[in-house]
């Protein structure tokens, strides 16, 4: 399968772009400990947006992978997992800020440190946002690639260390003309007491056409009412 589109996100780097439907976005970690934080918008109406609630009340889980859905805010399947080889995609845990990382990793600043400085995903969040119409009233509830966070009896967030190794993937197929925003930061509960600084790839694929026999849409009941959804609101968009 050929690539349309490649990059490689160096540690801290943020990037947002307009991918339509119908591509297969395929991460891979180039480091053990990876945390790509994660947006998504509907690129023909900004409006609509992934929703972590829905998405994990209707198909009944914590966390997502193979066979996941990311639904939004109108019910309707945005994206797929169509394969991960981690087995758990952090929901949970939302993103670093500035204080956050200042009180794990000490105080940097561009003018000190230059590109060396250590970025957070809220800011990371909030310039991409701010350069697609968008601004921090619209950071939600975000998807960390690559990380496992779980919940003990107590109720306490526990981060997974050593989770991500070199060389995992993450397989996303867009269901929906999306606004991605991506943050190669680190996962907010990262125990680690130095700056994680791990590279992750982007390929980008053309996907096939969705079949009715496919993983994602059968995996649960709401599943397949979501990709419903999506399919009647590209109908009625057809000329």
């Amino acid at each position: 399968m050929k690539s349309l589109f490649s990059k490689t996100f160096k540690s801290g780097e943020k990037w947002s772009a307009v991918i339509s439907k119908g591509k297969i976005l395929r991460f891979t970690t180039l480091e053990d400990g990876a945390n790509v934080s994660l947006l998504m918008y509907n690129a023909d109406d900004l409006s609509e947006r992934y929703n972590m609630p829905d998405t994990l009340k209707a198909q009944h889980i914590a966390f997502l992978t193979k066979g996941d859905i990311m639904m939004s805010d109108n019910g309707r399947a945005m994206a797929s997992i169509i394969a991960d080889s981690t087995s758990w995609i952090d929901t949970i845990s939302g993103c670093s800020d500035k204080n956050l990382t200042e009180e794990k990793y000490g105080k940097t600043t561009y003018q000190q440190n230059g590109n060396d400085y250590y970025r957070n995903g809220y800011d990371n969040f909030a310039i991409e946002l701010v350069r697609n119409g968008l601004g921090i009233r619209d950071i939600m509830p975000n998807v960390n690639l690559f990380s496992k966070v779980y919940c003990d009896d107590k109720g306490n967030m526990i981060y997974a260390a050593n989770h991500s190794k070199a060389d995992d993937y993450i397989m996303i197929r867009t269901e929906m003309s999306i606004l991605l925003i991506l943050s190669n930061t680190p996962n907010p509960l990262d125990t680690s007491s130095k700056y994680p600084s791990v590279q992750v790839k982007l390929d980008v694929y053309k996907s096939v056409t969705v079949g009715a026999d496919d993983i994602c849409v059968n995996k649960y009941p709401e599943n397949k009412r979501a990709f419903e959804n999506t399919w009647d609101y590209y109908a009625l968009k057809e000329e």
